[in-house]
């Protein structure tokens, strides 16, 4: 186990957590529990599991290690990268997560020892960084940490523009009688935000977390730029066929052998 402590990039975090304080750290885990289901993980994993081999895996916001934890039981030895250490301290009071070396940093920009099979960024993690420049500084840091033939796995929505009419920003994804919550988008600089309004106690609270969305023909761009060449894309965890329709890819780059 090591916890290391590296300069965070400056993404318009709030503080040394960044958007992932302790007030989301508190909840996160539940707030998320049906993406910690067997039926999420497990093809998750299994995949990774099969990218890394016989070698490392290094995860880019490693958060509460919903998939990092899983992975390193299948025996992959697993390194993770976190802003906050409010999320980091959940991993650790889990079964096994002592096991699980973590560095706190931004994963744009932090390095770390050793040589990896895999590198992977799961759940819109890549849209946390708020401008091309930081996302693209991912890939190259992704890249500096593979061996030859390694991989880099990026798991993220597909931009939902098509669901918003002429002169609408804001697409709704949670409606209840205690939470509202939308995802706001400015097509002219790809930022977004993810806008939560919960009632508690009858008072209304606020929170918003910035993003900044990016399509497949742009990562797939960032990754030449890094030396990393598309190897496949998916819909999904299960290996579907990516289309037209699908809302959301996962897609493989590979670091040239030699």
């Amino acid at each position: 186990m090591t916890d290391d402590y590296g300069s965070p990039h400056d993404n318009g975090s709030l503080d040394g957590d960044g958007y992932f304080g302790e007030n989301i750290a508190a909840d996160y885990d539940d707030d998320t529990a049906d993406m910690s289901h067997p039926d999420a993980v497990d093809p998750a994993v299994d995949l990774l599991a099969g990218l890394a081999g016989d070698g490392a895996a290094l995860e880019f916001g490693i958060g509460t290690g919903r998939i990092a934890l899983p992975l390193a039981g299948r025996g992959v030895p697993v390194h993770g990268i976190d802003l906050s250490r409010a999320m980091v301290k959940r991993l650790r009071a889990k079964r096994g997560g002592d096991a699980v070396g973590v560095t706190i940093g931004d994963f744009a920009t932090t390095a770390v020892a050793g040589e990896f099979a895999l590198a992977y960024l799961v759940f819109n993690t890549i849209n946390n960084l708020t401008t091309q420049d930081a996302q693209v500084d991912c890939f190259r840091n992704a890249a500096a940490h593979l061996r030859p033939g390694g991989c880099f796995v990026v798991e993220v929505g597909v931009p939902e523009l098509r669901r918003l009419p002429p002169g609408q920003g804001a697409v709704p994804f949670h409606i209840s009688d205690t939470r509202w919550a939308f995802d706001t988008y400015d097509p002219a600089t790809q930022a977004m935000s993810s806008n939560y309004v919960t009632i508690v106690d009858g008072r209304a609270e606020h929170s918003s977390i910035p993003f900044r969305y990016v399509w497949p023909a742009e990562l797939d761009l960032m990754a030449r730029l890094a030396g990393l060449r598309l190897r496949d894309r998916w819909e999904n965890w299960t290996r579907e066929p990516f289309t037209g329709e699908s809302r959301a890819h996962v897609s493989v780059w590979e670091k040239p052998a030699g």
